[in-house]
């Protein structure tokens, strides 16, 4: 009886079940008529959505939160940001050091779950530097934001717009409270918001795990591979996508920008698709190959252990340098002088190919239900399975079966690929025998 029960809660379905209630919690709070600026409440399709979009830390929006919800909604919103960002575990996890509980053998499981942690030695240790981690960037960001919009707005609003965007941004939400879905436009050439954005972004999106390891560098005088890794690749990524971007749109979006207009514009662009979700240039008006190329770095997503979703950088790390091993007639894959081992490799081409065929099954039935072009569905697809928030503008035209769909898709690549199938997927029944060993050709 307890193997049974044991199986039912494995750390992958209480995760996914922990979301779930979460996500019905906060779409209840949000379809009341208290929290809507008129008074009359939001349709519960639409509540869901905007529930499944904070928690899981999207940003897609089928109304706008600035100028549809009160003070009230949007602190429901921030709050579901806040424990979708950081993971609910976690949160769990503070208030049990806050009144002194012993964590348990099945909690740190699921810690170990929700963090893609390799072992459970040292997780409630993880867990306290995530906590303190995140809460000191998102004060640092909250106070430059607010002294930002000082400038602009009284103190109140700005220490409010403050607070709202740095959370936001950190925890690769995408929610704004600018009004309108262009999000941070006004703000296209602003040297402050650009860089605060940027890095409370990039630091969101470096993982919990890198970011430890980068403060205790000076202690141990090297880096992991994980977060060499993980730092490479994404340094690599934003270098790029910032010239791609510069390239691709120098004469349409970016041309009534003067230099510095530009560049920050392309840097910006280069970021938010490791899950950012917010914008200074209208997605929509982008080149067919700027939304394409912007489709890509949302696929490859965030590091693990972060706010942002996709397949994760590390991921896309191992099945190059698998190709890269291959044509060189290699048998191994290495990395900073590292060989990783088969099944690390395996667990990256599984995880690729479950996110391509749910993306390519969620895009031919949005395809099918909704009157869209296809590199605008592909597009809102993919954002919202990398968690990024991104939009052409097409999500609030869905119709109430697209969000839905979109809403699982959010909520797939929130938790992940893997977890959500091992949350699925019946009791494990270990086989008894082999079979023999066969050889295809392959290529």
């Amino acid at each position: 009886m307890r193997a049974k029960l044991a199986a039912a809660w494995s750390p992958p379905r209480v995760l996914a079940i922990g979301y779930i209630t979460i996500i019905l919690l906060g779409a209840g709070l949000l379809s009341l008529p208290a929290v809507t600026v008129n008074g009359e409440p939001l349709r519960f399709v639409d509540a869901l959505f905007t529930a499944v979009s904070a928690v899981c830390v999207t940003g897609l929006a089928v109304v706008d939160t600035g100028t549809r919800f009160n003070a009230a909604g949007q602190l429901i919103i921030l709050l579901l940001i806040q424990v979708g960002g950081l993971g609910f575990m976690t949160m769990a996890t503070l208030f049990a050091l806050v009144f002194k509980r012993r964590i348990t053998l099945r909690e740190r499981l699921v810690l170990q779950e929700a963090m893609n942690q390799s072992t459970m030695e040292g997780i409630v240790r993880l867990i306290r530097r995530v906590i303190l981690y995140s809460l000191t960037i998102e004060a640092a960001g909250t106070a430059v934001l607010t002294a930002r919009f000082a400038a602009e707005m009284p103190p109140g609003r700005a220490a409010y717009m403050g607070l709202f965007h740095a959370v936001s941004l950190f925890n690769s939400a995408g929610f704004d409270l600018f009004g309108g879905f262009r999000s941070y436009a006004p703000y296209v050439a602003d040297p402050v918001v650009n860089i605060t954005a940027i890095l409370l972004i990039t630091l969101g999106g470096l993982g919990f795990i890198v970011l430890s390891d980068l403060l205790e560098c000076r202690k141990r005088r090297r880096l992991s591979l994980h977060s060499k890794v993980v730092l490479a690749t994404s340094g690599v990524l934003f270098g790029i996508g910032a010239v791609v971007i510069f390239a691709f749109e120098y004469a349409n979006a970016l041309g009534p920008l003067g230099w510095g207009g530009k560049i920050w514009a392309s840097l910006f662009q280069s970021a938010v698709p490791r899950s950012g979700g917010v914008s200074t240039l209208d997605i929509g008006s982008l080149r067919q190959a700027t939304q394409f190329f912007l489709i890509l770095l949302m696929f490859i997503g965030a590091a693990p252990g972060s706010t942002g979703g996709g397949i994760k950088v590390t991921t896309f790390a191992t099945l190059v340098g698998a190709v890269i091993a291959m044509m060189r007639g290699k048998d191994e894959v290495v990395l900073f002088r590292f060989r990783l081992p088969r099944e690390r490799i395996f667990k990256a081409l599984t995880i690729t190919m479950l996110s391509l065929a749910f993306v390519i099954t969620v895009t031919m039935a949005l395809l099918a239900a909704e009157d869209q072009a296809f590199l605008p569905i592909l597009f809102e697809t993919v954002s919202a399975f990398g968690t990024c928030g991104l939009s052409t503008g097409i999500t609030p035209q869905l119709t109430d079966f697209g969000k839905l769909l979109l809403s699982l898709t959010m909520f797939a690549g929130r938790i992940g690929p893997l977890t959500f199938a091992y949350a699925l997927r019946p009791k494990d029944e270990k086989e008894l025998f082999r079979y023999p060993e066969g050889r295809i050709i392959i290529g």
